[in-house]
């Protein structure tokens, strides 16, 4: 997975979440996601945080594709 937006789908399709509900769990608009997963903006560090903590991976992981998705403790 080469782009937050493609990393971010799979952490939520892997829980089974609509772009809805990750928005409503991580306090984002639910454009945010969309707009993320399509690779039409890139969150803020904050939003980052916020969609990371509600999937429960790793913010690096979630930006740069770097490590696990649950960190290395996971692996």
């Amino acid at each position: 997975m080469e782009t937050v937006g493609e990393r971010l789908r799979w952490a939520r399709e892997r829980q089974l979440l609509t772009q809805e509900a990750l928005a409503a769990r991580a306090g984002v608009l639910d454009v945010t996601i969309s707009r993320t997963e399509n690779g039409h903006t890139t969150p803020t560090v904050g939003t980052l945080r916020k969609l990371a903590d509600a999937l429960g991976v790793d913010p690096v992981w979630l930006r740069f594709g770097e490590g696990e998705p649950w960190g290395e403790a996971a692996a």
